[in-house]
């Protein structure tokens, strides 16, 4: 059975007003149970079993797993600003961000900052190694991008740059 097959299945039970459907095949045991009693939401379980293991004990079902929302987009999309016409400059690894080389200094760079190419912007650690990040470009720090000691992504923009 393909994960479509379950799809549809999932689909099936939910339209049909059923509370629990389990299906058996020969490697396959299926539970589907909506959330028809409660607002909890629809719970499945599919565990592929060979044939000369069946389990002596039932399945539990398992509690579902919170997603974590999404991100919110660094820029404000409602600044009013144009950013085009600022070069961004993106972290080139994961880790943490930090604007300063210590917690009892200054930080690397502010906003209205003139920077030149190759100076430090800040530090990012990864794996417990502290990554200095280098201006690519010269210019005038216009945004900081981001939170001190905040997580980060690679390619995440971090900071923008006025380029004249």
């Amino acid at each position: 059975m393909d994960i479509k097959e379950i799809q549809s299945l999932i689909k099936f039970v939910a339209k049909s007003g059923a509370s629990e459907v389990k299906l058996e095949m020969e490697d396959v045991k299926i539970t589907i149970r909506t959330g028809q009693a409660s607002s909890a939401p629809e719970t499945t379980i599919v565990q592929q079993i060979p044939v000369a293991q069946a389990p002596a004990a039932p399945i539990q079902p398992q509690a579902p797993v919170a997603q974590e929302p999404a991100a919110p987009a660094a820029p404000d999309a409602g600044s009013g600003e144009d950013d085009s016409k600022y070069i961004t400059i993106k972290s080139p690894i994961i880790g943490t961000f930090y604007r300063k080389p210590s917690p009892d200094k200054p930080p690397f760079v502010e906003v209205g900052s003139t920077i030149n190419q190759g100076d430090i912007l800040c530090v990012i650690e990864a794996m417990k190694l502290f990554n200095d990040i280098e201006s690519e470009v010269s210019g005038k720090i216009v945004k900081v991008l981001v939170e001190d000691s905040s997580p980060v992504e690679f390619d995440q923009p971090l900071f923008l740059v006025d380029p004249s």
